[in-house]
C-alpha cells in the first residue's frame, strides 16, 4: 500500500503545484492589466470623478461592481467602510499586510497599492469605492455546524463586528457580512498562521491575530463563518 499511498500523495502535490503555477500566470497577467489602467488614470480626463477613474486600476481582480472574483481569491470591496479600504491600501503599500513570504494574494495586491502615489489617488478610490452597491457573494462552502459557530461568533467576535457583523468603526473591525464565505476563511486562517496580523505596525491586525487563536482548528474557522453567512445584509 505504501506505493500506492505515495503515488496518491505525489499526484495530489502535482495539482496543488499546476493550481499555483495557473494562479500565478493569472495574477501576473491581472497585474500588468491593472498597472496598465493605473498610467492610463493618471492621464484621465479633467471634470471626472477622480476615484472612478483610479478604481480602474482594480477592476482587472475585483470586478466592474467591485464584488471580487473568487478564481483571482480577490474579495468583495463594494460597499466596505471608506476607512477600511484607505487603511488596507495603505498597509499593502507599505507592506504592513502582503509581505509575507507566502502570501501570494498580499504580493499582488502591494503594487497596485503603490500606485495610488499622487496625492488624494488613494482617499479618492477609498471614497469611490465605499459607495458602490454592495454585492452580496453567493455561498461556496458546504454549511457547517452553525450553532457552534454562533456561540463561538457571540463570544469572540461580536465585541468588535458587532452582533450582525457589520463592523465598528470606532474599534477598527470592517463588516464581514456579505462577504465570500471563502475569503472568509483564507483571512483567519492567514491571521491564525502569521501570515497576517504579524507586523509590528498592525496593532488591530495583531488583536485579530489574537482572537483567531481562540480558533482552534479548520471546523471552528468553518463553524464561525457558516454562522457569519447566514446573518442578513441589509
Amino acid at each position: 500500500m505504501s506505493g500506492v499511498d505515495g503515488r496518491i500523495r505525489s499526484d495530489r502535490a502535482s495539482a496543488r503545484d499546476r493550481e499555483v503555477a495557473l494562479l500565478k500566470t493569472v495574477s501576473i497577467g491581472m497585474v500588468v492589466a491593472a498597472l496598465a489602467a493605473a498610467l492610463l488614470a493618471g492621464c484621465g480626463a479633467p471634470g471626472a470623478s477622480r476615484g472612478q477613474a483610479v478604481f480602474n486600476t482594480c477592476v482587472p481582480c475585483h470586478g466592474e461592481n467591485g464584488g471580487g472574483i473568487p478564481r483571482l481569491k480577490t474579495p468583495a470591496i463594494a460597499g466596505q467602510p471608506e476607512w477600511y479600504i484607505a487603511r488596507q491600501l495603505e498597509h499593502f503599500a507599505t507592506d504592513v499586510r502582503g509581505a509575507h513570504p507566502d502570501d501570494m494574494e498580499g504580493h499582488r495586491m502591494r503594487p497596485m497599492a503603490r500606485t495610488l502615489y499622487r496625492p488624494g489617488d488613494l482617499a479618492a478610490v477609498a471614497h469611490y469605492v465605499a459607495t458602490l452597491p454592495a454585492v452580496p457573494a453567493p455561498h461556496t462552502l458546504a454549511l457547517a455546524d452553525t450553532a457552534n459557530g454562533s456561540m463561538r461568533f457571540n463570544t469572540i467576535c461580536v465585541t468588535c463586528h458587532g452582533a450582525d457583523a457589520k463592523g465598528n468603526v470606532a474599534l477598527g473591525a470592517p463588516k464581514l457580512v456579505g462577504q465570500w464565505d471563502w475569503y472568509l476563511v483564507a483571512q483567519l486562517q492567514k491571521f491564525h498562521s502569521g501570515m497576517r496580523g504579524a507586523h509590528p505596525a498592525d496593532t488591530l491586525g495583531a488583536q485579530m491575530r489574537a482572537m483567531s487563536l481562540t480558533l482552534e482548528d479548520s471546523t471552528a474557522i468553518h463553524n464561525v463563518v457558516s454562522y457569519i453567512e447566514t446573518l442578513p445584509n441589509h
